[in-house]
């Protein structure tokens, strides 16, 4: 399967990815950070998965989510009839389920179902019993129950079953995760679950502030953010996957089932502008524990549940998504200096505090602990939004957050009567708006560049007006928005940075493809520049990247006419919430 043949479920604490056939390839339990069950998606079938289809094997004829929710119908037609497979998990009280309903809508339908079952990443074969009729499998902590409305035999490491499925039949089959120390949790009632689920979307849905022409396709982002919230803490994973490659074939392949600041904030920018302030006081609480200490120890991500130590591996055992590895897990980025992430942090707090979320003295506490840090060192070198794995540099981009988080705590005092040297912080914000149009600006060519020093450019400086840096018809924004469209597009869309040898600015071989986010950011600069006609043909060429259930992956590879990176990808549906934003009335 290609990775836009791909469907996300999950019930906000786990999501699991189901192809356009009907196979279950990814499956990480009992949270998005957990060793994967069914890692067929990084390996082969034999690396564990669950397929659910007619008898032959062929893709769904046609598939959608069930309006406003993340409950999955694929559809097959056959020559004898047609039937329908509702997939979805349904918020969880205890245990993580996966409810996979087959549903006769016309004639009969032979179908079959093959389970294989690996714990550990598609390591560990599991010892499997059958118990009243149901399939137990055991590996080390973790258990698993198939609760199946028809027979399953064992063979060759795997179970299988051929039935047949008639007009107005619902065959339910559950699959259930628990810690193998536990007894055998209490089997659910699907089709109140089904309910109940599609009652839970309907309810958040109806929460949104946002009614622009765009709707069905910022609602399909807005429900694949909340789909990568972790319900217990508030925490927002970047994507649900690890290892799918930016590049086929190459080693640019990351693990990004973890808290991002960065992407985390934005993702909350993109909430909070939609009327969801409930999701932006569970981050801000998450954060406040995930970043409680000394501010020198901020990292630019934490686990689902604050969690610092992310230690990165190589899992050798898996043949990586199309040969692409090493498949890793784990994140050493982790490590990194990332300066941005403390204006991110600012700005974010900065707008939920705007938009009505109650005030909070000890996260102002711990505001003014970060701005210390900002203040002695937003003039070091970084390793910066990109995460680069070479030399730190003096990124443009990072001194332009580092001014964000300036003034924006100026803004707390001016406006919510925040205490603070607003003096001190006032008068370094502007030291260093000054220094960043010295230094990292090249007047011959009329463009900021991406560090000091450098010719190179880079997308991130569309966001210079957006956070406010400098007016958007300021003449050197407008040569930098004329640069990045000279050099940085391909086949229409944006790059992150050149990719040229000569630069290789993160320090790895082999090519990516256009950084789906940066593209958004055009589409956003060009309206504010008043460009709606260029903005809205690039924002209906990047929604028909999306694939048929309008999910985006991390980048577009136009080499290949083809999705990359991590799937469903927050830093993708971000910027298209805030894009369609600017092109509505």
């Amino acid at each position: 399967m290609r990775i836009e043949d791909y469907a996300l479920i999950g019930d906000m604490q786990s999501a699991a990815l189901v192809a356009r056939d009907g196979s279950v390839d990814w499956l990480c339990l009992p949270r998005f950070d957990s060793p994967a069950c069914f890692a067929a998606l990084l390996g082969s079938e034999r690396n564990g998965h669950w397929w659910l289809g007619p008898t032959g094997r062929k893709p769904a004829d046609r598939r959608r989510y069930r309006p406003d929710t993340l409950i999955l119908e694929s559809e097959w037609d056959t020559p004898t009839g047609t039937v329908r497979v509702i997939d979805f998990m349904p918020p969880r009280d205890e245990n993580p389920d996966v409810v996979r309903i087959v549903e006769g809508v016309s004639g009969t339908v032979e179908m079959s179902t093959v389970v294989r079952v690996r714990f550990d990443y598609g390591r560990i074969v599991p010892w499997v019993r059958r118990t009243d009729g149901h399939l137990q499998a055991v590996g080390g902590p973790d258990s698993v129950w198939l609760h199946a409305p028809v027979p399953l035999r064992g063979g060759d490491y795997a179970h299988r079953a051929t039935f047949t499925v008639k007009e107005g039949q619902r065959l339910p089959f559950v699959f259930t995760w628990h810690p193998s120390h536990e007894p055998m949790p209490p089997q659910i009632a699907c089709e109140e679950q089904l309910a109940e689920t599609e009652a839970f979307w309907a309810e958040w849905v109806d929460r949104c502030a946002y009614d622009g022409p765009y709707r069905d396709a910022v609602m399909r982002s807005l429900i694949t953010l909340k789909a990568l919230t972790y319900a217990p803490t508030g925490g927002i994973v970047a994507a649900p996957t690890t290892s799918l490659p930016e590049d086929l074939g190459g080693v640019r392949n990351w693990d990004y089932r973890f808290c991002w600041l960065r992407d985390a904030t934005l993702t909350l920018d993109a909430l909070i502008s939609s009327g969801y302030l409930e999701e932006a006081a569970d981050w801000r609480a998450w954060l406040l524990r995930a970043i409680a200490g000394r501010p020198q120890d901020l990292q630019i991500m934490y686990g689902v549940a604050g969690e610092r130590r992310l230690p990165e591996l190589r899992l050798d055992w898996l043949d990586g998504y199309e040969g692409s590895r090493p498949v890793r897990i784990g994140n050493e980025a982790v490590k990194q200096l990332q300066l941005d992430v403390y204006g991110e942090v600012m700005n974010s707090l900065f707008v939920a505090r705007e938009r009505g979320l109650s005030p909070d003295d000890r996260a102002w506490a711990i505001q003014r602990q970060l701005l210390d840090y900002v203040t002695e060192h937003w003039d070091e070198p970084d390793e910066g939004l990109w995460e680069v794995r070479g030399p730190r540099r003096h990124f443009v981009h990072s001194k332009v957050m580092c001014w964000v988080a300036l003034d924006r705590a100026v803004k707390y005092v001016e406006r919510f009567g925040r205490t603070g040297p607003a003096e001190k912080w006032r008068a370094l914000r502007d030291t260093v708006h000054a220094e960043i149009c010295d230094k990292g600006f090249d007047k011959t060519r009329n463009t900021f560049t991406q560090s000091y020093g450098s010719a190179e450019l880079d997308a991130a400086l569309l966001m210079l007006p957006m956070v406010g840096f400098l007016p958007i018809d300021d003449p050197r924004m407008t040569g930098t928005v004329a640069a990045v469209e000279k050099e940085l597009m391909s086949e229409g869309f944006v790059l992150r940075y050149p990719l040229a040898d000569d630069n290789n600015v993160d320090g790895l071989p082999g090519g990516e493809g256009a950084f789906l986010a940066c593209s958004f950011w055009l589409v956003e600069v060009m309206a504010m520049q008043g460009r709606k006609d260029e903005a809205k043909n690039l924002f209906e060429r990047l929604l028909s990247l999306r694939n048929d259930v309008g999910l985006l992956a991390e980048e577009y590879d136009p080499r290949y006419h083809r999705l990359v990176g991590n799937f469903p990808q927050a830093f993708s549906h971000v910027p298209l919430v805030h894009a369609a934003r600017a092109l509505s009335p």
